[in-house]
C-alpha cells in the first residue's frame, strides 16, 4: 500500500477517527437520547458504530503489517484514553480527576513494555 503516511501512523490516525465514532456510539446516547427508549439508543448507536468499523477494520489490517497484535491493541487503548478524556470533560461535562492521570500512567507503562525490544 503506497500512502504518504507510514503504515503505523496511518493505522493510528484511522483508529483515532474510529474511536471518535465508537465513543459517541457507546456514550453519546447518555446525553442525547436519555428520554428515548433503550432500543432507540441502541439503533442509533449501531448506526454510528458502522462508521467505527468501516475505519477500524482496515486500520487494524494496515497496522498489523508492521505491528504485532499486542502493539496494535496497546496503541488502540492509548488512543481510546486520548479520545475519551476530552469527550468526557468537554462533551459530557464530567469533572477531571486524578484517576485519568493514573490511567494514563498505567498505559504509559503498557506502551513501554509492549514496544520495548
Amino acid at each position: 500500500m503506497n500512502t504518504i503516511l507510514p503504515p503505523a501512523l496511518l493505522a493510528a490516525v484511522m483508529l483515532a477517527a474510529s474511536n471518535l465514532f465508537m465513543t459517541f456510539a457507546w456514550y453519546g446516547h447518555l446525553k442525547n437520547l436519555q428520554s428515548k427508549p433503550w432500543f432507540v439508543a441502541a439503533l442509533v448507536s449501531w448506526g454510528i458504530a458502522l462508521f467505527e468499523y468501516l475505519l477500524q477494520v482496515p486500520a487494524n489490517r494496515i497496522g498489523y503489517t508492521v505491528l504485532s497484535l499486542g502493539q496494535l491493541k496497546i496503541m488502540q487503548e492509548v488512543i481510546t484514553l486520548v479520545i475519551f478524556v476530552p469527550f468526557a470533560l468537554l462533551y459530557m461535562d464530567q469533572k477531571l480527576s486524578l484517576n485519568y492521570l493514573y490511567a494514563g500512567l498505567c498505559l504509559v507503562g503498557a506502551v513501554y513494555f509492549i514496544f520495548r525490544a
